[in-house]
């Protein structure tokens, strides 16, 4: 077991060095810099001075270099649009995002393995069905065009819902929630269904073809055979066997749901780092594009190890595999 979380670890950080460096060689390709901090009177000697300030006169390792040694002690150089450390941005933006990310995955987790336990044991059934068909809607529609359609409906044509925004937020030290607020709260709903409305159908599926596959097998015919309740075979058998594979994809798709709230973002304009990201790239702002995609590889990454290590920990296999071929 020890070996097998080295081994992740070290495995971990090559693939960050690896997206560090293609994301900050991009970087090179997107425009100058020295284009958005400087006006249309600048000078020679202006563009020269900037230039140094900056580091761009060094050699592009040199570069990458002092960007990881920096980017590990938590700074990422100050923005080039704001003119501010970039940290300090990032925590300003980084509570809307991780709120309305927490809530979608609870959503896609509650409603995905809830629904796909029922249409498991109802498979038969009209609602099972009709839970089955609607359900093409979240794997089929991209998120941009699902959270159009959520906007015009209650935002619009209903008027229940705000369009975009984060509501009004309390501070809470460094944080800011949009919990303890009834706007904020109204504001997270559109967002948060149209962001974890994929992962939840995409869980739904999985669970209901895995508890499909389980209730097929021999022991949960015997548990059936010994007279136990539906309750205790369904639940107490099945759905625990199930959730080893589904383990892995919603730790996946959790990471998805951080990486992919900067298209919800952009539609709702809530104020997260992922439409952060998109201003960024509007600006060439490189140390707050760096700086992101450097946190998402960390989130993803941290993530994935975490999901193998409790697969490994969970499966019994996997661990009578390494131990045999230790031996």
């Amino acid at each position: 077991m020890l070996t097998y979380i080295i081994r992740r670890v070290l495995q971990s950080i090559f693939v960050l060095l690896m997206v560090g460096l293609v994301a900050f060689s991009m970087f090179r390709f997107v425009g100058d810099p020295v284009d958005s901090l400087l006006g249309q009177e600048r000078t020679q000697a202006d563009i020269e001075r900037v230039r140094e300030q900056l580091g761009l006169n060094d050699p592009f390792p040199i570069q990458y270099i002092k960007f990881l040694g920096k980017a590990a002690q938590g700074d990422f150089g100050v923005s080039y649009r704001q003119g501010r450390e970039v940290s300090t941005i990032l925590a300003e933006r980084a509570p809307a995002t991780l709120e309305l990310a927490g809530v979608s995955a609870l959503l896609a987790i509650i409603f995905g393995v809830g629904l796909g336990v029922f249409t498991a044991i109802r498979r038969d059934g009209f609602m099972a069905n009709f839970i089955m068909t609607t359900s093409l809607i979240g794997v089929s529609l991209p998120t941009f065009l699902i959270g159009i359609l959520l906007i015009y409906v209650f935002a619009v044509e209903l008027g229940w819902l705000p369009s975009f925004g984060r509501g009004e937020v309390v501070q809470l030290g460094w944080w800011s929630t949009g919990f303890l607020t009834e706007s904020g709260l109204k504001a997270i709903i559109l967002p948060a269904i149209t962001l974890g409305l994929y992962q939840m159908t995409l869980i739904m599926r999985l669970v209901r073809a895995e508890m499909l596959e389980v209730l097929r097998t021999d022991y949960i015919k015997f548990a059936r055979a010994r007279g136990l309740s539906k309750r205790a075979v369904n639940f107490g058998h099945a759905l625990k066997n199930t959730m080893v594979p589904v383990i892995t994809v919603t730790g996946l798709q959790i990471g998805s749901i951080i990486a992919f709230a900067i298209i919800t973002e952009t539609v709702f304009q809530w104020p997260g780092v992922g439409l952060l990201f998109i201003n960024a790239v509007q600006f060439v702002d490189i140390p707050v594009m760096a700086a992101y995609l450097m946190l998402i590889s960390v989130m993803f990454v941290l993530i994935n190890t975490i999901v193998d290590i409790l697969y490994f920990a969970i499966d019994p296999r996997l661990s009578a595999d390494a131990s045999s071929r230790g031996h």
